[in-house]
This record gives structure tokens, C-alpha cells and sequence, in this order.
């Protein structure tokens, strides 16, 4: 794992994984936890490539994928920028947070776990949450 700055950002990368999709989910999750606000400007696909040391098409296929989640505005001659509709970021929070839930139920309904044993869990969760 290695940790690389882009601007303010900084990325964890593991040169074993995809790193298209190692930059897409940090830049979601710098967006989903306000770390990246509405209106930001992000780096240009260059700079963030060499920021990065990827190769460039790697910055835009992650960066097409932003567009495409609707967090990001291309605006003519000024460069590429957050989203300034906190709604669509809202949103897409909320459709992240479904995604998470619904994935975390299935692995734990193949491990055989009821919706009970789920609830119980989750509980001591919370409780140890609290406690750090």
C-alpha cells in the first residue's frame, strides 16, 4: 500500500488492484464524507496522473465514472469540479449507504445468520463503537 498526494487529496494505493477503481472509490468516499465539498475543484486529469504516477487514461476512465455517478461538472475552460447539488450528493450517499447494507446482509445470510443474529450483532456493534 502506498500513500500518494494529489493536491489536498490523498490516495492509498494498493499496486496489486485495479487502480482505476482504487481512485474511483477514494474520490466517492472523499465526496460521500464531505472531505471533497460541492463546487471544489478537483485536478486536471494530467495533474492528478502525475500526482498519482498512473498513466493518464486511468485518472479518466475514474473520472468518466464520476461524471456518469453525476458528482462531478465539467465546466469549459475552467477544469472539472464537484458537483455543486448537494442533493445528487445526497443521493448518491444514500444509494452508497443501500449498496453497503444490502451487500453486508447477503454475506452474512451465506454465512447462515438470520435476521435476529444480524440485529444482535449490529447491537454489540453500535455498543462497541461507543466505547472507542
Amino acid at each position: 500500500m502506498e500513500e500518494r498526494r494529489a493536491g489536498a487529496l490523498v490516495f492509498h494505493l494498493d499496486l496489486s488492484q485495479p487502480l482505476y477503481e482504487q481512485i474511483l472509490q477514494q474520490m466517492r468516499q472523499a465526496i460521500a464524507k464531505g472531505e471533497i465539498r460541492p463546487g471544489d475543484k478537483i485536478p486536471s486529469v494530467r495533474e492528478m496522473a502525475q500526482a498519482l504516477r498512473v498513466n493518464p487514461n486511468t485518472v479518466s476512465h475514474a473520472y468518466q465514472e464520476l461524471d456518469r455517478d453525476g458528482l462531478t461538472e465539467t465546466r469549459r475552460g475552467q477544469g472539472t469540479f464537484i458537483t455543486t447539488s448537494p442533493e445528487r450528493i445526497e443521493r448518491f450517499r444514500q444509494t452508497l449507504a443501500r449498496r453497503v447494507t444490502q451487500e453486508f446482509i447477503r454475506q452474512m445470510q451465506a454465512f447462515g445468520f438470520g435476521w435476529d443474529d444480524i440485529r444482535a450483532l449490529l447491537r454489540e456493534a453500535q455498543d462497541d463503537s461507543r466505547e472507542t
